[in-house]
């Protein structure tokens, strides 16, 4: 029975990743950055989840990795001439990655609301230093002229500029970010996280190394988080400010909340729902944000758990083995 559940979960996992690759074929160039830009979200979204859901620690800085790694494509592309896909992207994930170390550094010796108050106050600094310089645009921004190329050998392996291969480069990322943390949620340092999470001085005293293990998670979501943001600045040629507040930051948390908590893929169905539900209700009223408000309140409330609990209930759960015992029986013999 599990074999045949994983055999069909395997099944339609394969059919959404091909319609994934098929979207391009069958809708306008508009809707193909509107995807890209949904699933750039969503793996934000996914990396805040690392921490947040796996980890038990609300971070409200997040932006500013997302953020912090377009300014450095931005800086780092001349004005007239593209840069190397290879060189940037782990320039600005290494950047991210940096960021996350020292942050995290600092304000993992907080807990609770006082963690988040750290990280919000690390993101604000973050966003004034780039909307106060001018070697960031200041509150205009830097745009970015060309996209980057990847080339091998002088020959051209992707052109960025077609929003197709844009989509496509996307879509391989995000199926790359949904495995690894599927395999480091369900590793000994996903379990140690988690039990972190669940009972910290518990964990510390099984000999746990609580603080070494909350801030590689940490650095890792920062680092996904850059690469998000990376990609995102590549998009739409421009990056700003804005990108490294704590409104992206929080906007991003509610996307973790509507997916689901403890769940790998449930924060990118929450970015999915949200960008889409925005979408939407822009085209119906002016209103849209008081109407998405409104929505996201009642979708919280009626599903506490995120959109991935209802998802798991239309999954075939695998039967109970016949003549097994309860746990709280086979413990006591």
């Amino acid at each position: 029975m599990i074999a045949m559940i994983e055999r069909r979960a395997v099944l339609a996992l394969g059919l959404l990743c091909l319609c994934a690759v098929a979207l391009p074929f069958f809708v306008s160039t508009y809707y193909v950055q509107f995807a890209t830009k949904a699933l750039l979200f969503g793996v934000l979204a996914m990396s805040l989840n690392l921490v947040v859901g796996y980890g038990g620690l609300v971070s409200l800085c997040h932006a500013a990795f997302f953020g912090l790694a377009g300014y450095i494509l931005a800086l780092v592309t001349p004005k007239y001439d593209p840069v190397s896909l290879w060189m940037t992207l782990p320039l600005a994930i290494i950047a991210a990655g940096t960021a996350a170390a020292i942050i995290g550094a600092l304000a993992l010796r907080t807990r609770g609301v006082y963690f988040i108050m750290v990280t919000l106050a690390f993101g604000e600094m973050l966003f004034y230093l780039f909307h106060d310089s001018k070697f960031s645009g200041g509150s205009d921004g830097i745009f970015i002229n060309f996209k980057p190329t990847a080339d091998i050998g002088g020959w051209s392996l992707l052109n960025l500029e077609d929003a197709t291969s844009f989509y496509l480069v996307v879509v391989g990322m995000t199926a790359l970010v949904l495995v690894l943390l599927h395999g480091l949620v369900n590793s000994p340092f996903g379990r140690a996280l988690a039990a972190s999470k669940d009972n910290e001085r518990r964990a510390r005293a099984l000999g746990f190394p609580v603080f070494r293990i909350r801030l590689t998670a940490f650095v890792i979501s920062g680092m996904i988080a850059g690469a998000a943001g990376y990609f995102s600045a590549a998009q739409f040629g421009f990056v700003a400010p804005q990108t490294l507040g704590w409104h992206l930051s929080a906007i991003v948390l509610v996307m973790v909340l509507i997916g689901g908590l403890n769940s790998v893929p449930g924060p990118l169905v929450g970015a999915l729902v949200l960008t889409g539900l925005e979408e939407i209700l822009k085209g119906v009223t002016e209103h849209w944000k008081l109407a998405e408000g409104i929505i996201v309140i009642v979708i919280v409330l009626a599903m506490p758990n995120g959109l991935d609990r209802v998802l798991s209930l239309l999954r075939p759960q695998a039967e109970p083995v016949v003549g097994a015992k309860p746990v709280t029986e086979a413990s006591h013999g």
